[in-house]
């Protein structure tokens, strides 16, 4: 039997259909929260994922569970991209900046979002827990491979990093002219070996 024509091939298919477009809601969502915090209406996530709002609502009962999941999403992206950017860039060096720079993004762009989840300290502990699983092992590759390379220093360590990077994003929420990315990339530049 051709492969192409298999009784399983549609099913797969359309698990791959549904796993695009719950990834393409997602982002929608992670957009409007960006531009409109966390609060922002169902209705303006439904309409940028071009969805009706029972969609969501069918995928994500509650605004919590969209929230959760937005986070699940966002993390994820962030570590698959760390073994693509050492794959793909000129140097180690530059995919741990590249890196650095998503991770700002993934930070800065939070509008509310930590607040809302702070807000079931167990869940919140969950979802921090998994964070820091799933992206320090990601950093500690981008530190080791820089490291190895003779262009950074060896003694950082990739929570270190990843809490400092973390406190120079806070205050970008209230205060439009303040410019953590000037300030991580600084931090970075100094990780850089002198001799």
């Amino acid at each position: 039997m051709n492969d192409d024509v298999t009784p399983d091939r549609p099913a797969r298919s359309q698990r791959a259909d549904a796993r695009r477009n719950k990834e393409a809601l997602l982002d929608a969502a992670a957009a409007v929260f960006v531009a409109s915090g966390v609060e922002a209406p169902v209705r303006d996530i439904a309409a940028k994922a071009g969805v009706g709002v029972g969609t969501i609502y069918r995928h994500f009962p509650t605004r919590a569970d969209l929230i959760v999941a937005v986070y699940r999403h966002q993390v994820e992206a962030c570590a698959e991209a760390g073994p693509a950017l050492l794959a793909s860039s000129p140097t180690p060096y530059a995919a741990l900046a590249r890196w650095i720079s998503l991770f700002v993004d993934f930070l800065v762009t939070k509008h509310g979002l930590a607040a809302v989840l702070r807000s079931d300290s167990a869940g919140f502990e969950t979802l921090h827990a998994y964070f820091l699983d799933r992206l320090v092992p990601v950093c500690t590759d981008l530190l080791d491979a820089a490291a190895a390379a003779g262009e950074i220093r060896s003694d950082v360590a990739a929570l270190q990093l990843m809490r400092g990077v973390g406190n120079l994003c806070i205050g970008a929420d209230t205060d439009p002219d303040y410019d953590p990315r000037r300030l991580v990339g600084l931090l970075i530049a100094g990780l850089r070996r002198t001799d």
